[in-house]
């Protein structure tokens, strides 16, 4: 049996931060651990398993500010009453939006939409795309 070609791109990265950070937010296991487990099991390449760990450090590192720009952005949905995969899907985009930025906002929240369409409720994609939309659009607001 042949071996599976390493996997790269930033797809399988972030959709392994996703994975990585809902497991924590669920359990409190350890984020270094986690990740290197589920790097492995998805066969990602060395650079696409580094940017899935560079997602998870930085929204682990900007949690409480993600947090609170998510309940300021939605704040008919309690973050701690919000579904952990929503949660964990907006946390990592703001993150790529507002402090890593090396990706569109177009880019970054279509990747946000997919992931709430793979893992959330059928309404996480319509929430994930609202929030981030007003996220985007209160950013690109000039200022008076």
């Amino acid at each position: 049996m042949k071996a599976k070609p390493p996997r790269g791109g930033r797809h399988p990265a972030r959709r392994l931060a996703l994975q990585t950070l809902f497991e924590i937010d669920f359990n409190r296991a350890d984020p270094k651990e986690t990740w290197q487990r589920g790097a492995f099991r998805a066969g990602l390449t060395e650079e696409a398993a580094a940017f899935a760990w560079s997602i998870v450090d930085g929204v682990l590192a900007h949690r409480k500010e993600l947090d609170r720009e998510i309940a300021a952005l939605a704040p008919e949905f309690p973050i701690d009453q919000m579904a952990r995969i929503d949660r964990n899907v907006l946390r990592i985009a703001l993150y790529e939006l507002r402090i890593s930025g090396d990706a569109p906002a177009g880019v970054i929240i279509d990747e946000a939409v997919e992931l709430a369409k793979m893992f959330g409720s059928e309404a996480a994609p319509k929430f994930v795309n609202g929030v981030l939309a007003t996220a985007v659009g209160g950013r690109e607001q000039p200022s008076a």
